[in-house]
């Protein structure tokens, strides 16, 4: 008996596959291409920044894949080096810095440190160091660096702020709430209502005496002078000219000021007849009034 031949059957099988596959292929790149035609419809770059754009996407697809067979063959610092030969070459080396952040440093101080980077390929510009030596700047209290592609550094830096002056033999100079000096600066550029402060080691208490503030913040927008005495404890002066004396320790520190916030407000102490405010020895507390040679005392918390 004679067999039928069923290849014309599978034949138009395949062939229906075929013209399937194809439409889902064609269907996928119309949703590809519209997809990228509303991206590049959104956002506004001109033909050449795309262009820029999607070679720095192939360039970081290229560094990724060299890398990882770099790695696998135990040679990355060789494969690096031959990326960033070849970035360079493609225009991929810096050419342009840019700072923002600054408002009271020189800034052609990062701009120095940054631009010894110049014409370097961007893959070989070590951001973590240049960011190292940028902190190490008076005035700079912290800063970010980043690379922006094809030729950009990107510095933004977080600036100390003066909080304080130090007073000096030599005179007046700016300290930040760390006690970090900005010699840099002149006095000049202080608030008029920025507090001095003075002592043998000051600089290196002005932690301790933002914590001792805290306990009574009113009182520290009335302090004109806060003196570190015998490296051992406070006296502050107030815009009146009268005069706080606090115990030795952070915590006996404290509990007077706290007690001194107290007592001025009930008996309005600043501005009044009291020139000395003497807390030394709680819980008494000693005054003294201009004119009179003696001194009156009263128990913290009662008169």
């Amino acid at each position: 008996m004679a067999r039928l031949a069923r290849s014309g059957s599978k034949g138009v099988r395949r062939a229906a596959k075929s013209q399937s596959r194809a439409a889902g292929a064609r269907r996928a790149k119309a949703k590809t291409t519209g997809a990228l035609d509303t991206v590049m419809g959104v956002v506004p770059l001109s033909e050449e920044q795309w262009s820029r754009v999607f070679m720095a996407l192939i360039l970081g697809a290229a560094l990724l894949l060299v890398g990882t067979i770099a790695s696998l063959a135990g040679v990355p610092a060789l494969a690096r080096a031959e990326f960033a030969r070849v970035a360079g070459e493609a225009g991929y080396s810096l050419s342009t810095v840019r700072v923002t952040g600054t408002e009271r440093m020189d800034e052609a101080q990062v701009y120095a440190l940054a631009m010894q980077q110049q014409n370097r390929p961007m893959p070989d510009i070590d951001i973590v160091e240049l960011r190292e030596r940028i902190k190490r700047l008076e005035w700079v209290e912290d800063a970010r660096v980043s690379i922006q592609l094809p030729d950009t550094l990107a510095i933004d830096i977080v600036e100390r702020v003066p909080h304080a002056l130090l007073e000096k033999p030599g005179g007046l100079i700016l300290i930040d709430r760390t006690g970090q000096e900005l010699p840099s600066s002149a006095p000049e550029q202080a608030d008029e209502r920025m507090m001095r402060v003075s002592g043998d080691g000051v600089a290196k208490r002005m932690p301790d005496l933002d914590a001792l503030f805290a306990a009574a913040p009113a009182i520290e927008e009335q302090v004109e002078v806060a003196e570190w005495v015998g490296n051992r404890r406070w006296d502050f002066t107030f815009a009146t000219g009268q005069v706080l004396m606090l115990p030795e320790g952070k915590l006996r520190a404290s509990k007077a000021l706290t007690e001194f916030a107290k007592l001025d407000g009930q008996y309005r102490l600043i501005g009044g007849k009291v020139v000395r405010i003497d807390m030394r020895d709680l819980p008494r507390v000693y005054m003294r009034e201009p004119g009179r040679a003696d001194r009156y005392e009263f128990a913290a918390g009662g008169a």
